[in-house]
């Protein structure tokens, strides 16, 4: 991949003190955690860490700790989406400059673009700086969507523009996308946005985000592993698990539910901030078992190590 940009990028939550305010030692513990179990980027703070419940200078201080935590071991990819173009460029130079080898940019909330005018913001955001930039799609969501089309465009008018984190789930838009662009920009990345590998890296994907990784990361690592190396049989059942995992988590109440699994496995991250609600006991519960009957309680990392 001629942009570097691919493997298991790690998402990591934000942590939080009892007093509600961010916790960048904890934080830092993750990202390090992260790296350790051998993710191949961070990516923050997305929606798992609680972009949108963040201030500014909140947002700054998590990009400043990852890099910080990263030491040049793996890339740091981060989130600069709101709502206003302007906002997103004042975010996107501040991570240039803290040392953020990319940016993640979501089409713009709330505002439901038009073609041209997302062209304009992405584009904006592009000649802004000099790091690579990554469209987030997320169309189920936010109710417009990146297609191929516009993904060429974009290609055609931004010379670092380097890929997608792709939230739509559809896997012909995504196989439309990866062909268009690997024929235009080859090494241009297609990343899922959680950990569906083995349904998009063999048409062209180049890896995804991973917030499963703080929590099972060695099923995470071996089934990108399995999908690199092209073994559908090994990467099936691992497939499977993971899919499994990431519904536990939706349906337990996400993204609390990643937090509420660290803290099953020993490394708690604190509470989530409103209008996000915490897990009730009952869900708790649900959680534990359903990792358990995942085989993962037994098979994960525990505590810090």
């Amino acid at each position: 991949m001629a942009s570097g940009i691919g493997g298991v990028i790690g998402a990591p939550v934000t942590a939080f003190t009892s007093a509600n305010t961010v916790d960048l030692d904890t934080t830092e513990r993750i990202c390090d955690f992260l790296v350790a179990r051998g993710v191949h980027g961070l990516a923050l703070p997305l929606h798992t860490g609680e972009s949108l419940n963040l201030t500014g200078a909140e947002r700054k201080s998590l990009v400043e700790c990852a890099v910080s935590a990263a030491g040049r071991r793996v890339p740091v990819f981060a989130h600069v989406s709101l709502p206003g173009t302007d906002q997103v460029i004042e975010l996107a130079r501040h991570a240039e400059k803290a040392g953020a080898a990319a940016v993640i940019v979501v089409t713009p909330y709330h505002w439901r673009p038009p073609r041209a005018a997302l062209l304009a913001h992405f584009t904006a955001v592009a000649e802004a700086v000099s790091v690579d930039v990554l469209a987030y799609n997320f169309p189920s969501r936010l109710g417009v969507g990146v297609d191929a089309a516009l993904l060429a465009e974009l290609i055609g008018r931004c010379a670092n523009f380097a890929g997608v984190k792709d939230a739509s789930y559809d896997m012909q838009s995504f196989t439309e996308a990866c062909a268009r662009t690997s024929a235009l920009r080859p090494g241009f990345a297609m990343l899922t946005g959680v950990e569906y590998l083995l349904t998009s890296m063999p048409v062209g994907g180049t890896g995804c985000f991973s917030p499963s990784a703080a929590i099972a990361p060695g099923l995470v690592m071996s089934l990108y592993a399995a999908c690199r190396d092209g073994d559908i049989g090994r990467a099936r059942p691992l497939q499977h698990r993971a899919s499994a995992l990431w519904h536990l988590l939706r349906e337990t109440g996400y993204p609390a539910s990643v937090k509420a699994a660290m803290a099953i496995f020993g490394r708690p991250a604190g509470g989530v901030r409103l209008p996000l609600l915490p897990l009730d006991p009952a869900a708790v519960e649900r959680l534990s078992q359903g990792l358990a009957e995942l085989g993962l309680l037994d098979s994960e990392p525990h505590g810090w190590p």
